[in-house]
């Protein structure tokens, strides 16, 4: 599947992933090239931090409302750069939730240093889904936990489940949506997001998100009310 011609895909049952060992390294830019841009990313942004995520090598419909996924580990600057107009190819997968409370929906507010879609809403959490420990698999889900509890001190009280899996033209990511339940936590959490993140977090009703919306949001705003509250 081609990212041009891929859209939304309702997962009925959870995505197979496939990794490879080998690291992807980008080959149509010249690693000096990502390495200056990088350098610039870090000057203009102190946040900035390489590490390693996974790289999206095929998405592939298997049948049956399931994907199997094709990965590869890499190092986060190949994407970064993208900020700079230097495409690399790479394409990460991220982990996005949907949390549902009181018949309401968890946003937050992207704060100015992200490195994509800063100042814009979103349903929160969502990060990138990093490699994962020698002789375990990558877990989705768990991405979004990590997130939850880092990004806005709520906590989770059901598992996420994926739900659907969508390509971001904007940010150039590969997104698998989960849904769960959530509590807030303390009160000082509720008034202030732990993290960087997010500057405000809010919960709203489907279909009321704020704007600024991110593009990934818009998209994931289509599906909320019937994943999250289906008919009957």
């Amino acid at each position: 599947m081609t990212e041009s011609s891929a859209r939304t895909i309702i997962l009925r049952r959870p995505p197979v992933f496939n990794v490879l060992d080998e690291p992807f390294v980008p080959e149509t830019v010249s690693l000096g090239e990502i390495d200056s841009a990088w350098d610039d990313l870090c000057i203009r942004n102190s946040r900035y931090h390489d590490g390693a995520l996974m790289h999206v090598l095929g998405v592939v419909r298997n049948g049956h409302g399931g994907v199997t996924v094709h990965l590869a580990p890499c190092s986060y600057r190949f994407h970064a750069v993208r900020a700079l107009g230097i495409d690399t190819g790479v394409r990460p997968l991220g982990a996005k939730g949907v949390c549902r409370f009181s018949e309401k929906m968890l946003v937050g507010l992207r704060g100015p240093e992200v490195g994509s879609y800063p100042n814009c809403w979103e349903y929160a959490p969502g990060g990138s889904v990093e490699p994962p420990p020698p002789g375990e698999g990558i877990d989705a889900a768990a991405t979004v936990l990590k997130e939850l509890e880092e990004e806005s001190g709520w906590k989770a009280v059901s598992q996420p489940i994926a739900v659907a899996m969508f390509f971001d033209e904007d940010a150039g990511t590969w997104e698998i949506v989960h849904t769960l339940d959530v509590v807030p936590g303390t009160p000082e959490v509720q008034e202030s997001p732990p993290g960087w993140e997010y500057s405000e977090l809010r919960l709203v009703q489907p279909g009321e998100l704020p704007v600024p919306t991110s593009p990934a949001a818009r998209i994931m705003d289509s599906m909320v009310s019937s994943m999250i509250f289906p008919a009957g």
